[in-house]
């Protein structure tokens, strides 16, 4: 009898803690995405740094441009993290990578906490840089982290909560500023407590991976097999003899063994050069090209302002439609994480496109136009979130080989992190000057771009980590069952020579 879905989840328990304290690091993703708009649209935000004209009005392009900055350069900061975390997780393994990238956040998370008075603004810019550099590596890390240690039957389930963690970070960035802008009398205090808040999550992180084991890959990656067999027993909650957990371990053995055989002399270069590798690489610089440029972190970003732009202008109202956003964000993530993924498998979930309203938000105080404007967009987020918002990750975090998964996930990681960058500095700028023909610029990348490519791609739903290389062509799948078969036999003889050992000291 087939195990039930309870049943699963008690199996692979470790997984799913190993998952929820890693994520408590994308919790910081996804509310930097939320809280820098609502910070930066606040009006003694816009007086206190001498964003107004003479007369007392906004001076809009002078906030446009501000706006801007504040929240782009933690994408800059995060580009640079992500692109870094590749060597250092190399070479220290996922664990120690997330904790070093963690205390980084936290310094910079102070810095933007305590920014106040003249300085106060470069304090903010230099704080994010910082912070975005600790998010980057963290936001790199943590997919492939906690994808390494996932068996295959959950594992784009389990990936998935990267997506639900930067939903529910949005979320409560939107509600933190609305929660604000009611309680709090205009002062620093506006931005100091929407950014010291994001200590919480990191402390969090921080003290949890004390309670979690080094992915078992990348210990075989690095020669440490006994490590890495004891681990990959601890995570299956199976003993190190048990068969499943042999023929997994051996699965590892064979893929790692065939790489060095294959690429040897080719160093770095085998991350982009190696077999079947360019193919990943360009899947995952276009998946997030066409992720960024649907548009939705436009939203994610910018909300107070979009929801203003549609006719949503006192600011409470539109921090309020901004909090409904989130909510309706994180509920779509979170059912299609939990029901969804495996179900519908990666590529038959990316073509998803709106079918009817799923929330709307009755504001008597606003005209039809702008409650169906609003409707909309909460349309739009619904069905994002059940396809092209978690599945990148998932997909990017299965695709690539073990030995050069740290690289490829941090080029993906990066990429995502440029796009970003690109597309929040510019937002701004394009709202002023587009106005409703943005969204229409989104549709087109929506309904051409993104649909043409979920065609294409291969599916890995069900798929082992090192069933990949075979998907894309980089070992024929007689040869990888010939050598799972050979390190099996190794594993099995091993750990018999370990238990007459055993048996023998305590003859």
């Amino acid at each position: 009898m087939a195990p039930t879905h309870s049943q699963h989840i008690f199996k692979n328990i470790r997984v799913y803690w190993l998952a929820f304290v890693v994520y408590w690091g994308i919790i910081l993703f996804g509310y930097d995405t939320g809280i820098a708009g609502g910070v930066v649209s606040a009006p003694f935000f816009i007086q206190q740094f001498g964003l107004l004209n003479s007369d007392g009005t906004t001076n809009k392009q002078r906030n446009t441009d501000v706006s801007s900055n504040v929240v782009s350069v933690l994408q800059a900061g995060a580009f640079f993290g992500a692109l870094g975390s590749a060597p250092i997780s190399a070479k220290i393994g996922r664990r120690l990578t997330l904790q070093a990238f963690t205390m980084i956040f936290i310094v910079g998370a102070i810095l933007t906490t305590v920014a106040d008075g003249s300085h106060g603004l470069s304090e903010i810019y230099g704080g994010r840089v910082i912070l975005g550099f600790g998010i980057g590596g963290i936001s790199a890390v943590s997919p492939a982290f906690v994808s390494e240690c996932s068996p295959k039957e959950v594992r784009g389930r389990i990936t998935g909560f990267f997506q639900i963690f930067v939903a529910f970070g949005v979320m409560m960035s939107y509600w933190v500023n609305y929660g604000i802008s009611v309680h709090i009398s205009p002062g620093p205090k506006l931005w100091q407590i929407p950014f010291g808040v994001q200590l919480i999550p990191a402390g969090i992180m921080a003290l949890g991976l004390l309670t979690v084991k080094e992915s078992p890959r990348w210990l075989a990656s690095v020669g440490r097999t006994e490590d890495a067999l004891t681990n990959l027993a601890y995570l299956r909650m199976e003993p190190e003899s048990s068969e499943a957990v042999i023929h997994e371990m051996a699965e590892i053995e064979a893929q790692i063994q065939e790489e060095r055989e294959a690429r040897q002399g080719l160093g770095l270069r085998e991350a982009f050069l190696g077999k079947g590798n360019f193919v990943r690489f360009v899947i995952a610089f276009v998946i997030f090209l066409l992720q960024q440029w649907g548009g939705q972190n436009s939203v994610n970003y910018y909300a107070p302002q979009i929801f203003a732009s549609i006719g949503y202008t006192q600011r409470r109202n539109g921090l309020l439609a901004t909090g409904v956003y989130g909510v309706v964000k994180l509920v779509a993530t979170s059912l299609f994480v939990f029901f969804g993924v495996e179900w519908l498998g990666r590529k038959a979930s990316l073509p998803i496109r709106h079918r009817r309203p799923m929330a709307t938000l009755s504001l008597r105080t606003h005209p039809p136009a702008s409650k169906a404007m609003a409707a909309m967009l909460y349309i739009y987020v619904c069905f994002y979130s059940m396809g092209w918002g978690p599945l990148p990750w998932v997909y990017c975090a299965d695709i690539f080989p073990t030995r050069t998964r740290h690289y490829g996930m941090a080029v993906a990681s990066a990429s995502q992190w440029l796009f970003n960058f690109t597309l929040t500095k510019t937002t701004p700028q394009m709202v002023l000057d587009l106005g409703y023909k943005l969204f229409l610029m989104f549709a087109t990348i929506n309904i051409g771009g993104m649909a043409v490519f979920s065609l294409i791609i291969p599916e890995t739903k069900g798929r082992s980590l090192e069933d990949m290389d075979i998907i894309f062509g980089a070992v024929a799948k007689e040869k990888r069952e010939a050598d799972i078969a050979r390190q099996e036999q190794v594993l099995d003889k091993q750990q018999h020579n370990d238990e007459g050992s055993a048996n023998d000291e305590k003859a």
